[in-house]
């Protein structure tokens, strides 16, 4: 951490140096406090009717916390950089596993819970054609084209895209990107996921980190997406990932010669194709913001991906046992209206939106021969108020409730947080 702040601090100083105008400086954060009314216990899911009474509990946190900087070298050149601090945690955490014994599990992440979502250089040569390279968001489903807390009315991020797919993504590698009157295209390849980091209860949603002090890139993902903004206010949007990533992992084993025996490997031609697609939308009018989700995953090999992992997880391994499946999806709506003007309150810029939102989703459909999971299809609805003061700050309060299928407990939560979202550029 304090090496990051350091290198903040660095290039904040030379930057200025060289040319305050030049440079944009700007970030977000969220803080939020929960009352779960629900058992925090990792056996509620194998043993439900043992924690229908348990107690209620609470929770709080700044899940996150983000620096920008960027900077225009000139003739087309610019950078950015995005400096995350998640959960104000050290870079590394405990959680315990739901099943495998309720065993405690050190979580270790790329970066750890700092982390360097974005580091690129940009060479812009006409609107249409700009190329970056360096580390980059995989603009991949609506979350991750837009992150930013004032982007979404709850006070978590969207439950069913946050689940199954990485969160933020970001991945080192190459982008194409460019504009052309109402429509945006960007294309990239990234290092790619590792299959050997996904599991039951997220999907694919670990794939994007690294346990390790380097990225992993033998298996190249390919990432795409297309936006499109003819109708006044609406935004229409198209995504998709495409890569294998069996052999995405270290040391890379599984594949090749048997050296003592000559032959194949045992996994040699297996290859863990992850297939995904995504639809998003957004719709801002005068008092009404409308959006919305639509994402599918198809990952073959699933079965055998989950038995190496079986066998080769534990012993300090970073590799969950945890099986995964071979599909998953999410659908989200969310809708608000402002109503501050019935304040009469029109003219002092604040807004007061109301809101309600719907998540359905599932991060585990097996493939045959699988064992089912049950409690990971999920439908959440909440509803509640987005007060803006001022463009950059929203205060959220909400209630959400949670919906497992028969036989589970239901998860009813009260959220309230505070957020900021804010970019400055000195023209002095």
């Amino acid at each position: 951490m304090y090496k990051i702040t350091f290198f903040t601090a660095i290039f904040l100083f030379a930057a200025l140096s060289l040319n305050a105008q030049k440079l944009t400086v700007g970030g977000y954060g969220e803080v939020a406090f929960s009352r779960n009314f629900y058992s925090d216990s990792p056996y509620r899911y194998a043993k439900p009717d043992q924690y229908a009474s348990d107690p209620s509990h609470g929770r709080a946190d700044i899940p996150h916390a983000v620096i920008y900087l960027g900077y225009d070298f000139g003739k087309g050149w610019s950078m950015q950089t995005e400096i995350e601090f998640e959960h104000t945690g050290t870079g590394t955490a405990y959680e315990r596993e739901f099943e495998e014994a309720a065993e405690w599990e050190s979580e270790i992440e790329k970066g750890g819970e700092v982390e360097l979502e974005q580091f690129w250089i940009q060479k812009s040569f006409i609107p249409q054609l700009n190329v970056r390279m360096g580390h980059i968001i995989v603009p991949v489903g609506g979350l991750n084209n837009a992150h930013e807390p004032l982007n979404f009315f709850g006070v978590y991020r969207p439950e069913g895209e946050y689940t199954i797919l990485p969160s933020t993504w970001h991945d080192t590698g190459v982008s194409i990107w460019g504009q052309a009157g109402k429509w945006r295209y960007e294309a990239m390849v990234v290092a790619g996921l590792n299959g050997m980091m996904f599991n039951t209860d997220k999907f694919i949603h670990k794939g994007a980190g690294s346990p390790f002090e380097f990225k992993v890139a033998t298996s190249p993902g390919f990432a795409g997406r297309i936006d499109n903004s003819s109708v006044k206010g609406l935004r229409l949007s198209l995504s998709g990932y495409a890569g294998n990533t069996l052999h995405n992992s270290y040391p890379n084993d599984l594949m090749g010669v048997n050296y003592t025996t000559g032959e194949q490997k045992q996994y040699a031609s297996l290859k863990g194709t992850l297939l995904v697609g995504c639809f998003d939308f957004a719709y801002k009018g005068e008092r009404l913001i409308v959006r919305g989700n639509a994402d599918y995953g198809h990952l073959s090999d699933c079965v055998t991906i989950s038995k190496i992992k079986a066998n080769r997880s534990g012993n300090g391994s970073p590799y969950s046992r945890r099986a995964v499946g071979e599909q998953a999806y999410a659908f989200g709506f969310e809708a608000g209206y402002d109503i501050m003007p019935w304040f009469k309150l029109r003219d002092s810029g604040q807004k007061l939106y109301v809101f309600a939102r719907g998540d359905h989703y599932n991060s585990y459909i097996p493939a045959e021969g699988q064992t089912l999971a049950g409690y990971t299809e999920k439908t959440v609805v909440s509803a509640g108020v987005n007060w803006i003061p001022l463009p950059q700050i929203a205060v959220k309060c909400e209630y959400v409730h949670r919906f497992l299928p028969g036989g589970y407990n239901d998860e009813p939560a009260v959220n309230i947080g505070i957020a900021y979202l804010a970019f400055f550029k000195n023209n002095k």
